[in-house]
């Protein structure tokens, strides 16, 4: 099986404009995680909300490696979980009761990812969280919010605490002893915010190999001043950077938006 293309034929005239759109953003976050690394075979998950008042979203059928999906081979869902297409994948329901959480809360998180990959749960399961070590951790600290483990996902009960722990303004959450979550009211933002929060944890994790007392904190001043130079949020940033990484799939990673 060469990618997710194999097992359904195109889903381009079958679906709206915006929804062919979601699907190809969707899919090109599933490729970029591959490609950087940060996928963990086919476990985690990625969702978008597809346009329009109803509120279903794309997951990933369960299975796939993140680098053989493609848009016509996400699954649509609602959130009842309920298979709203005709295709021979499902769905896992560890990652239906994290995204319909989130998707039924936010009117904001039109895209939702969360990972597994070493450097993330490695920071998740420190005491301390993210330490302001970094730039790239005094840019994301602002919007990072974090959830205690409760143990494997599948308990629908969890939503509700979930949703509490991301609050109705952070984008970026530490789940704990299990990964990272960001969220975006695009496919752009979305990633822009995990790529930071990730390279934020593995330079943390680099740092701290030299011990917890020999690395330097950013100064409170300087804390304050990237606060207030982020306060419009990383939109802008995840636009200009986005087009740049689908050209980065057209040469690593072709085929998503099939």
């Amino acid at each position: 099986m060469a990618d997710g293309s194999m097992q359904i034929g195109s889903m381009k005239d079958k679906v709206s404009a915006e929804e062919w759109k979601a699907r190809v953003d969707l899919a090109a976050l599933y490729r970029l995680v591959a490609v950087h690394g940060w996928d963990d075979m086919i476990f985690t998950h990625i969702s978008a909300r597809i346009p329009g008042p109803e509120h279903q979203f794309l997951i990933n059928p369960y299975g796939l490696f993140f680098g053989e999906i493609t848009a016509s081979s996400l699954v649509k869902i609602d959130l009842e979980g309920n298979i709203l297409q005709d295709t021979p994948y499902f769905i896992n329901p560890a990652g239906f009761t994290i995204h319909s959480a989130i998707h039924a809360a936010r009117e904001d998180a039109h895209y939702v990812m969360h990972l597994h990959s070493d450097q993330g749960v490695a920071v998740s399961a420190h005491a301390e969280g993210l330490l302001p070590l970094s730039q790239h951790s005094l840019i994301v600290l602002q919007s990072l919010a974090y959830h205690d483990y409760e143990g494997i996902a599948l308990n629908l009960d969890e939503r509700e605490r979930l949703v509490a722990d991301l609050g109705e303004t952070k984008t970026l959450m530490m789940l704990r002893n299990h990964g990272t979550l960001s969220v975006g009211s695009t496919a752009a933002e979305c990633w822009i915010q995990m790529f930071y929060l990730e390279r934020a944890c593995k330079q943390q994790v680099m740092a701290l190999a030299i011990g917890r007392d020999n690395v330097l904190i950013a100064p409170e001043s300087a804390q304050a001043e990237v606060k207030s130079q982020m306060s419009r949020g990383m939109g802008m940033i995840g636009g200009l950077a986005w087009p740049g990484c689908l050209r980065l799939l057209d040469r690593e990673s072709p085929g998503y938006d099939a």
